[in-house]
């Protein structure tokens, strides 16, 4: 099972989404990075937003750090932190059947898995570890005036009460300096889409004009330039041949339904019996908008790791 991500700007997590606690270890954040707690705290409150699409579960999200830093500066050795889980409260009738588009049937295949309960590692809670870790990439970038935001293009319509919703996300990194990126096979744009495909519910990723460039030609595609070396446009969404061209990168993430329902569906149970699976409120009517924040988490990451891979930051 592989529980880390990133190249030298690394994150390694652990816990269960009603175990005692999740956390985590940041290896290579540079020494002497102002890590500013009230920031990764207000990270933490937007991806536990308490919208009317979000989950009953209400977790306090106090992330305690417990070596890497002094005096409020990263040290250059590894970030570990904590995270309590306060509201744990496993749906015991539904530890022992298939959840429909659930982890449950390939969990049984791969691991032998026998209840939902043993499959608590993948869930949406683990998301809580990105976003830490992703707030202190964000602040590696402020030094470099790197700025990341994310949007909310789209919902799907909810025709039937108890369903859920898929969505669509944009995300924009600015200021991000030309030449990052390891082409051919570890290229920004494929570090970027193996970010944001490794989040629960995502099932698309498009950069730049994405699919629509199908539709072109190249006379209306191409991204021309001028003297100065300025692009005329940004049809790319910044990142050409894998490697970051200066321009604002730009790309979209598609996230399925969340596949919790809160009427009945048949489905089976792990002995193959047929039964009847009704779910409860304590999950997301759509990942939106505690997803943001896990979006941006993730392309914060994939720069840092970028940029340091470059040379554009000192370890």
């Amino acid at each position: 099972m592989m529980n880390s991500f990133g190249t030298l700007f690394r994150l390694t997590d652990f816990g269960e989404t009603h175990g005692n606690c999740v956390g985590g270890i940041i290896d290579g954040c540079p020494a002497g990075i102002g890590i500013d707690e009230a920031f990764i705290k207000k990270e933490l409150q937007r991806r536990s937003s308490g919208s009317s699409l979000s989950t009953q579960r209400k977790e306090k999200d106090d992330v305690r750090f417990v070596s890497g830093i002094y005096d409020g500066k990263s040290t250059g050795a590894p970030i570990a932190f904590l995270i309590d889980n306060t509201d744990a409260d496993p749906n015991l009738s539904s530890n022992y059947l298939l959840k429909p588009s659930h982890a449950s049937y390939v969990l049984k295949e791969k691991y032998g898995h026998t209840c939902n309960e043993q499959g608590g590692r993948f869930t949406a809670r683990q998301t809580v570890c990105r976003v830490v870790a992703g707030a202190v990439a964000k602040l590696v970038l402020r030094q470099r005036n790197i700025t990341i935001d994310s949007e909310t293009l789209s919902v799907a319509s909810i025709k039937k009460e108890g369903d859920t919703a898929g969505a669509v996300v944009q995300c924009r990194i600015a200021n991000m300096p030309a030449g990052c990126g390891e082409p051919y096979y570890d290229g920004l744009d494929a570090r970027l889409a193996a970010a944001m495909l490794s989040i629960p519910a995502c099932k698309g990723f498009e950069i730049g004009e994405g699919f629509a460039a199908a539709k072109m030609c190249g006379s209306q595609y191409n991204d021309c330039q001028n003297p100065d070396f300025s692009f005329k446009s940004n049809h790319d969404g910044g990142v050409q041949s894998g490697i970051s061209n200066g321009q604002p990168i730009i790309f979209r993430v598609a996230f399925k339904p969340i596949p919790t329902v809160r009427f009945p569906q048949q489905t089976i149970d792990y002995e193959g019996n047929v039964i009847t699976y009704t779910g409860n409120n304590r999950n997301d009517i759509a990942v939106v908008p505690r997803v943001l924040p896990v979006v941006e988490a993730m392309a914060a990451m994939v720069a840092v790791d970028a940029l340091l891979i470059a040379g554009g930051i000192k370890c």
